[in-house]
């Protein structure tokens, strides 16, 4: 309570009774070994003590446990003797922390990640995409802030995100990220300036990162006529959201099948663009959804796909659409749960570790718990790593019958017995 006299709160130091979990870092620890040589060929004068998997494993005990928020606790957690043997490491300086990340090279972590995500079964999805042959690929960028005056030594005006208030530019990083479904892990994560324009613009970042076979969900961000050519020319598909006033003209309208009416579908029709490119265009009903804008709040109780696949049948058209909201918590877990809210380096060496990091916490917790990540999930997984939950009532959780089916459809025939 000294904090609400105004009293500076001291902070009680890390015991090891807070570093939860640290069996289950034990088992990338083997792997990471494999990098401790990197950057020791300028390592002239035989006293460097902090090497490639030293730091990689400190970030990723950053990552893991909430209760450590800064480098000073990285130090203190590492000089825990349990801590400090399990995990093989000696007494560093947050100097040394610091400065070393300039010679690691962090694409050396990629087929680590790779050769951990093996392990991980395929996500079950809905049984009506099950004669889907593309993989599902959810496409959507998110900001990290960094250190302004960091930011615009390193890439300029390319760093700025927004405007605050007062007219001071905000800088970051942007993640663009492409998540696979089937694993819930990113195919790929790509990290420029937050500036969202030019090259670094959602849609021209994806363009030029297309690859066969897949199918591309994003949201407005992406809705762009090139990018739609580019996209089919590439052999894959896609399913994006498009502006309600979009410009198009009605080539055929399709009759509606009772399943689309099911499912909120009020429009099917296929329609040529502006630029001659004939796509699906699928209008869905939703429950108004406000959006907080500077200039107010907007909502609107309709979404607007434009879809290359032309064949399949618009219920599962919104289908896939309604899968796009995954990468939404895949990023609120990446920055609330594991970390990415604050940055450990500020170099881009250090930010694509700690990227690579908590790609490696994604991994561990979904063999953890072999589910599909969710709201309770994440906040479960939170309380446990805080020490406020134990293993048992995380196994407890994990182990409770999913009755989601069931309570939908009872929610659906209470709606039609009030008429709706």
């Amino acid at each position: 309570m000294w904090h609400l006299l105004g009293v500076k709160e001291h902070k009680q130091p890390l015991k090891e009774k807070d570093i939860i979990g640290l069996g289950y870092l034990k088992r990338t620890f083997a792997l990471l070994d494999r990098l401790r040589e990197v950057g020791s060929d300028r390592d002239r004068a035989g006293n460097r003590e902090l090497f490639y998997n030293d730091y990689v494993k400190l970030v990723t005990l950053y990552t893991w446990n909430p209760l450590i928020n800064s480098i000073d606790d990285l130090r203190e957690a590492a000089l825990l003797p349990n801590v400090a043997r399990a995990m093989g490491l000696k007494r560093f300086s947050a100097g040394s922390f610091s400065e070393s990340v300039r010679i690691f090279q962090p694409e050396l972590l990629v087929p680590i990640i790779a050769e951990l995500a093996e392990d991980l079964l395929p996500q079950p999805i809905d049984p009506k995409l099950g004669e889907f042959k593309q993989a599902l690929t959810l496409v959507d960028g998110t900001v990290v802030r960094g250190i302004t005056h960091l930011v615009k030594s390193a890439i300029g005006a390319e760093g700025r995100y927004t405007t605050t208030r007062d007219g001071c530019g905000v800088y970051g990083w942007r993640l663009h990220t492409q998540l696979d479904l089937s694993t819930l892990l990113p195919h790929r994560i790509d990290r420029t300036g937050a500036r969202n324009g030019g090259d670094q613009r959602e849609s021209h970042h994806l363009a030029a990162t297309l690859e066969a076979g897949r199918c591309y969900v994003g949201d407005g961000g992406y809705s762009d006529r090139k990018l739609f050519a580019d996209i089919v020319e590439a052999g894959s598909s896609f399913v994006i959201r498009a502006a309600e006033n979009s410009v198009y003209q009605v080539v055929q309208q399709r009759p509606l099948s009772p399943e689309a009416v099911k499912a909120g579908v009020v429009s099917d029709a296929l329609v040529e663009l502006e630029d001659g490119q004939k796509v699906r265009r699928v209008e869905l009903k939703v429950a108004p959804h406000p959006r907080r804008k500077r200039s107010g709040v907007v909502q609107s109780e309709q979404i607007i796909l434009y879809s290359s696949l032309l064949e399949m049948p618009p219920e599962l058209i919104a289908l896939i659409y309604s899968y796009r909201y995954t990468i939404e918590l895949f990023f609120r877990m990446l920055k609330q749960l594991l970390g990415l809210r604050h940055l450990l380096s500020q170099r881009e060496e250090g930010i694509d570790i700690q990227i690579y990091c908590a790609l490696i916490v994604c991994i561990l917790i979904q063999q953890i718990s072999g589910k599909k990540p969710n709201k309770a999930l994440r906040n479960m997984i939170g309380w446990y790593l805080v020490g406020m939950a134990g293993e048992q009532d995380v196994i407890n959780f994990l182990s409770r019958p999913d009755n989601k089916g069931v309570k939908l459809r009872a929610k659906e025939e209470l709606w039609k017995k009030l008429g709706y």
